[in-house]
């Protein structure tokens, strides 16, 4: 597993996240999580193509503070951000589908984030 495959252990703090310019999707969960092992291939082709949105993978667990504050309870959770604002959430996927669609949904509302991703 590659560094761009793990979830980072340290987390931004919430206002961090708030005041993150553009598209930014926060995906919560673990390296070891079977849920989030099966959806890599689903978010990897719905990013497939896609630039200019910042993917932050996020450890979650208990005393996790940044995945308590967006109420995470399921792994993977994929929170859809513009501009520190949430537009979309998708849980567990079982598709590309549903993650594209709000990948769509945060691009829509303006220009991509030079350099991110």
């Amino acid at each position: 597993m590659d560094d761009a495959t793990r979830y980072a252990p340290i987390a931004p703090d919430r206002a961090e996240v708030a005041a993150l310019p553009g598209p930014t999707v926060l995906e919560f969960g673990t390296d070891w999580c079977g849920h989030c092992l099966a959806a890599r291939p689903f978010v990897e082709q719905a990013f497939a193509g896609t630039s200019g949105v910042r993917h932050l993978k996020i450890e979650d667990g208990p005393g996790r503070m940044l995945g308590r504050s967006y109420r995470v309870k399921l792994w993977p959770t994929l929170v859809f951000l513009r501009d520190g604002v949430e537009l979309a959430r998708v849980v567990r996927p079982l598709g590309a589908g549903a993650i594209a669609a709000a990948l769509d949904r945060i691009l829509a509302n303006g220009a991509d984030v030079d350099g991110a991703g």
